[in-house]
């Protein structure tokens, strides 16, 4: 039987008593279900037709039309073309708060756009990285790296927190990590994870620019097979687009503070080490700080997230970005894993992204102003 595992992302992690959450071709569910009675293994039914779920997300395009970019709508999932003239959008109309950059090219060629964000108030300032759309399917990334972004834009004049975070620091913000990935589930298939690299011996596309980064690489929770879903790559930084992040983060890594990257789903706020059960040295700091900002999204909508080391919070992975930043001296570096937990899973509605986006810039909030009180 041929399943694409959604949860965990590798079959390894799951051990009894676990739940897990697959997609089954149409035809497959004739032969597993009876299959799964038999093992009286219990299972329910979440999205029975995925096809229809699928286009209720992406079908209604045309009408919906590319608008004008001064009335941008924060509450739909975007292409990478309309985030692109979005981001290229911003940086003409807010030159005093907003700096477009690349980093580099993807492996076919894309430009890897970042967003410079804060007052150029002085010459040196202490930054934060957040990066969106590591893995191609998971949306609500991009969704929340743009909602972000707008929040800061619209906030700053009249909200002091705002005005404080952008005041005393930079925020770097990477709204698609895995541009050809991204753009590729918006073509061809809607679940793709990785990035599209093409690997010459197996007939396969894609390493898990999760499990690419130069940290305990493709130990644990990582493949060596490159039609794997968590295929860890020939070798670390193999792709262009973790490479280019790399290279960045190093380069700047006595300024950026903290690490934020987003995923989904599972409703967890996660800090290393991904990649071993133990713990790190500033523990009650990172501990402190999550359990704040985990208390702050939940004051939104009542949604508990768990938090916790990567590790015994969701499973072991090597070669994750959250390790890397860690051990390349970023003192604070987290991993989201956004709504929700399993009901929708990667296919997040569009009427959910606006309460996702609003008690997660909660919980960002609260980590940034904790990093401007000192931890000791």
């Amino acid at each position: 039987l041929q399943v694409d595992l959604w949860q965990p992302s590798s079959a390894s992690h799951i051990v009894e008593g676990t739940v897990a959450d697959v997609r089954v071709p149409q035809n497959t569910t004739r032969s597993l279900l009876p299959y799964l009675q038999q093992a009286n293994i219990q299972y329910t039914i979440l999205i029975s037709d995925l096809q229809e779920a699928i286009e209720n997300q992406t079908g209604g395009r045309s009408h919906r039309s590319r608008r004008s970019l001064s009335g941008y709508n924060y509450e739909v999932y975007h292409s990478l073309e309309e985030i692109e003239d979005w981001m290229h959008y911003l940086n003409r109309t807010y030159s005093d708060l907003v700096h477009m950059f690349s980093v580099g090219k993807s492996y076919e060629g894309r430009p890897l756009y970042v967003l410079k964000l804060g007052k150029r108030s002085r010459p040196y300032k202490k930054a934060v990285w957040i990066d969106c759309g590591i893995h191609a399917r998971e949306w609500i990334g991009p969704a929340f790296c743009q909602w972000f972004v707008k929040e800061a834009l619209q906030t700053y004049q009249t909200d002091p927190d705002m005005r404080k975070m952008l005041t005393q620091l930079y925020f770097y913000i990477m709204p698609v990590f895995n541009v050809d990935g991204y753009h590729f589930s918006w073509t061809n298939d809607r679940f793709w994870r990785k990035t599209r690299s093409k690997n010459m011996r197996f007939h396969c596309h894609g390493v898990d620019a999760n499990r690419n980064w130069k940290v305990k690489w493709c130990d644990e929770g990582a493949s060596l097979h490159p039609c794997d879903d968590t295929y860890c790559g020939p070798f670390p930084e193999s792709e262009p687009e973790v490479k280019a992040v790399a290279h960045f983060l190093h380069k700047h890594r006595k300024q950026i503070k903290a690490y934020l990257s987003f995923h989904a789903y599972a409703q967890m706020l996660l800090y290393p080490y991904s990649y071993k059960y133990a713990t790190i040295p500033n523990f009650n700091c990172v501990e402190s700080a999550a359990y704040n900002a985990v208390n702050a999204l939940q004051s939104a909508y009542g949604v508990r997230y768990r938090y916790g080391p990567a590790s015994s919070t969701l499973y072991v992975s090597s070669g994750s970005s959250m390790d890397w930043a860690y051990k390349n001296g970023i003192p604070y570096a987290f991993a989201f894993e956004l709504r929700d937990t399993g009901h929708f899973g990667f296919l997040l509605p569009e009427t959910l992204i606006k309460p996702t986006c609003t008690e997660t810039m909660l919980a960002v909030k609260n980590i940034t102003l904790h990093l401007l009180k000192k931890c000791h």
